[in-house]
């Protein structure tokens, strides 16, 4: 209840500030958010203002003052505009430093948002270990019927929440029986914090466990977006690419 009470003080907020383009005089203008960049962070975070098209973006800063207009043109014909703005949602945006009116890259934070899923398969233990003509052997007894619910699909993703945190789901604790399958899931990498920088997402996770129960410090995994709609974002790590779907109750 109170986020969506928030949501609504922030959409008024943009509807108003959007309409009032001058301040009165000597009215100091206000930051609208507590949004706080990361040092060396030059992403602008406003909300979108109404008048929005296909060529340029009306955006009331956090940072306070007026609505300011930008050139999307050249970031819409790249694909760069990552989730069509609305009235309204929350933006992250990459300016041209030669041109500050324009833009090369915006991220609507409000699509971002959410839970986003991938299917993972299984793999047989230590089969990639074995000569081929061993791995051919031992695949040969096992039934087809076993191995299909053997190789069963798991749903692995993460949750992007507001307040920059967020959180892993999917696989399973490990267990008996799972140490005594002949296959196993890959590792979830459990994240509790992510942010912007600079246009890529970058992913934290919780503190790594140590042996003797000792606790590591906290791993990072950062991504550009490669595609982002309602119900698709597609990221780029460092060694591979990974399509996601949107997580509903529907689904």
């Amino acid at each position: 209840m109170k986020k969506v009470f928030t949501l609504f003080i922030l959409s008024a907020m943009v509807l108003m500030a959007c309409e009032q383009k001058q301040p009165p005089a000597g009215e100091p203008t206000e930051p609208i958010d507590m949004h706080r960049n990361l040092p060396g962070d030059s992403t602008l975070y406003g909300l979108v203002c109404d008048g929005c098209t296909d060529s340029i973006l009306i955006l009331l800063p956090f940072s306070g003052g007026d609505p300011d207009t930008f050139d999307i043109i050249n970031a819409f014909h790249d694909r760069k505009i990552y989730g069509r703005p609305q009235t309204g949602d929350e933006l992250a945006v990459i300016l041209n430093p030669m041109d500050k009116e324009e833009v090369l890259m915006a991220i609507n934070m409000e699509r971002l948002r959410g839970k986003w899923c991938h299917q993972v398969m299984p793999h047989f233990r230590n089969l990639d270990q074995m000569p081929q003509q061993v791995q051919r052997r031992i695949l040969s007894r096992i039934p087809d019927s076993v191995k299909q619910s053997m190789m069963a699909p798991r749903e692995y993703g993460f949750q992007l929440k507001r307040g920059y945190t967020a959180q892993s789901f999917g696989g399973m604790r490990q267990a008996n029986n799972d140490k005594m399958s002949p296959v196993e899931y890959p590792k979830v990498r459990r994240y509790k914090e992510w942010r912007l920088f600079n246009g890529r997402l970058i992913l934290t996770t919780d503190s790594i466990l140590l042996d003797h129960g000792k606790k590591g410090k906290p791993e990072t995994d950062t991504a550009d977006i490669i595609m982002l709609r309602r119900d698709t974002l597609v990221l780029k790590y460092k060694d591979h690419e990974q399509g996601y779907y949107r997580k509903t109750e529907n689904n």
